[in-house]
């Protein structure tokens, strides 16, 4: 049975035993040693020996001198070099580099992919800078690029989005998701650091569907009166996802089946004014 109570046609214990590995080492942020790894899988030390030996050859796992094991990058590079990822994140961060030159924000970009996951990041040109580490996840219902990413998806596959992290949805959620797709934008109070308003604006693909989320989390910069505020910020971050959008390879993978969500946003989000 899977974890879905369904008979399983194939099995590969071997790989289960792998990923299963993999899985246990990504919760750990000091590494773990093989004893424990076996204790938190339920299997014997002898078991996972040759898998974490495997593993450590192929560079996925590092041993450490004092015999404890750590995830490398092999995987995190695995996942950006995928052609849809790479593409985005190459044509995005010109544009994102500039924006935060000209604001002297931060920003990062998130796209959806079993949750909302941060691809790409820029450091305020500054001494400080208020960011989010690339990779890391973020929620859909308590931050502005949750709330964009969901605002612009068809109705269908965002109540998936939601059922598949079993999300409670607060109250009135889709009034003001609906606002969120007629202004074009999310302004909102940053949920997990004061003093932050997160700015969050669609990134949308030749058929209008919504395929990244840039996120400027604005600070007032009480060390530079003379830099920009909260509203020419956000002029700029639209005008950089308009940019990006227009950009040649900008695909998602449902346009690139011709599935057309919101044909007719592509261009007013790019023009309209905030």
């Amino acid at each position: 049975m899977n974890e879905n109570g369904e008979p399983e046609r194939y099995r590969a214990p071997a790989l289960d035993k792998g990923l299963d590995i993999l899985e246990v080492l990504a919760t750990s942020e000091s590494g773990m040693s093989q004893a424990e790894i076996a204790k938190a899988l339920g299997r014997s030390p002898n078991e996972i020996y040759r898998m974490l030996d495997r593993l450590v050859r192929r560079d996925y796992v590092l041993r450490t001198a004092e015999d404890r094991y750590t995830l490398t990058l092999k995987l995190f590079e695995l996942a950006h070099s995928t052609p849809p990822l790479r593409r985005l994140a190459v044509q995005a961060m010109p544009v994102m580099r500039e924006f935060a030159l000209l604001t002297e924000q931060s920003c990062h970009l998130v796209v959806y992919d079993r949750g909302a996951v941060v691809i790409a990041q820029v450091d305020s040109p500054g001494y400080w800078s208020v960011a989010i580490r690339v990779g890391a996840r973020v929620g859909l219902v308590d931050t502005g690029s949750g709330h964009v990413l969901l605002a612009f998806a068809p109705a269908e596959e965002r109540r998936l989005m939601l059922t598949e992290h079993d999300i409670a949805v607060p109250q009135d959620f889709e009034t003001r998701l609906a606002e969120i797709r007629d202004r074009g934008y999310e302004r909102m109070r940053s949920l997990q650091i004061p003093g932050v308003t997160n700015l969050s604006c669609p990134i949308l693909g030749p058929a209008g569907s919504v395929i990244a989320v840039l996120t400027c989390p604005f600070t007032q910069r009480l060390d530079k009166p003379d830099a920009p505020d909260e509203p020419a910020t956000l002029k700029h971050l639209r005008s950089a996802c308009a940019e990006i959008s227009r950009r040649p390879g900008i695909e998602h993978r449902d346009d690139a089946a011709g599935r057309s969500s919101q044909p007719s946003r592509r261009k007013s989000l790019a023009e309209t004014s905030p």
